[in-house]
């Protein structure tokens, strides 16, 4: 049993201006989030900032979230790090908390091998028995998962169920799912690939549009379940100049820029990352407002 099928939101962690963390606007986007269909909160990922919370705070974030949502939807937490007991610690502490499942992005900066990164994901999953997602974002950590790496881990050890697939390459994609028997749950990492990984036996996507157009993301990702392929994929098509804007600066400079937008005032970002370029906030701006969003 999938942790979940369709959309489930890469959430932004809100912030106030003094950069702590603002619960009183998380519980509202998480509100929002499951008025709006979203299928599964995904907390404390590349998109909420987790590179830049203190393990306290991370911890603080996915016990808020898993409270305020309880049991509503599922809600997945981002429990990956570049130190395999740090990874473990933080996958048991959210297991405890009542999470759902865990992502697991692979080790940044260390990039290991292929047997490393098995040792690592099995480390990991033999002290928890929520199930486990693998995180293959290759463009950001330095280090890649191969088909062959994933297959062994889905097939070897029981709670490791799927993978978020963020690597961009169909053909990567594909390989997966032949190496797998199709026996694993995939989830789209790319926004502008969500109907392409569908079609290769997808279960939805862990979306960054979802956080400005949960609606939306749902409605494509089911249309396509329902057989509605030419509609899903129309959808899929018209959000592009939106979901380019959303990526045309680093992951979630402009998403956080977009929902401030939309009047969410979800807050600034923590340092390093710097606020929006103004003629890519217009950018982002008219391409809203094209799909109906602002």
């Amino acid at each position: 049993m999938a942790i979940f099928k369709g959309a489930g939101v890469a959430i932004v962690t809100p912030m106030k201006d003094n950069l702590e963390v603002n619960y009183d606007k998380l519980d509202e986007i998480l509100e929002e989030q499951i008025a709006g269909k979203t299928d599964s909160i995904v907390i404390c990922g590349t998109t909420g900032e987790s590179a830049t919370l203190s393990e306290e705070e991370h911890l603080e974030a996915i016990r808020f979230t898993i409270e305020r949502v309880n049991h509503r939807i599922p809600v997945v937490a981002g429990t990956g790090s570049n130190c395999t007991q740090t990874a473990i610690q933080m996958s048991k502490e959210a297991e405890e908390a009542g999470a759902d499942g865990v992502l697991l992005v692979t080790p940044y900066y260390n990039k290991a091998t292929q047997n490393g990164l098995i040792a690592h994901y099995t480390a990991i999953a033999n002290e928890i028995k929520i199930p486990a997602i693998l995180y293959n974002v290759p463009s950001r950590t330095g280090c890649a998962l191969q088909p062959k790496t994933i297959a062994h881990l889905v097939k070897n050890v029981e709670n490791i169920v799927g993978v978020k697939e963020a690597s961009g390459d169909i053909s990567h994609v594909a390989q997966v799912m032949n190496l797998c028997d199709g026996q694993i749950d995939l989830y789209s990492g790319n926004d502008d690939q969500v109907v392409p990984l569908l079609s290769l036996g997808g279960l939805g996507v862990i979306s960054v549009l979802s956080n400005v157009a949960p609606q939306y993301v749902h409605d494509m990702v089911y249309k396509f379940f329902e057989g509605d392929v030419a509609g899903s994929r129309k959808m899929q098509l018209e959000a592009l100049p939106v979901i380019n804007a959303l990526f045309c600066e680093v992951n979630p400079i402009p998403v956080k820029a977009a929902m401030n937008l939309q009047g969410k005032e979800v807050g600034p970002l923590r340092a390093p990352l710097t606020e929006m370029e103004p003629e890519h906030q217009e950018v982002l701006k008219k391409a809203m407002k094209e799909l109906g969003i602002l």
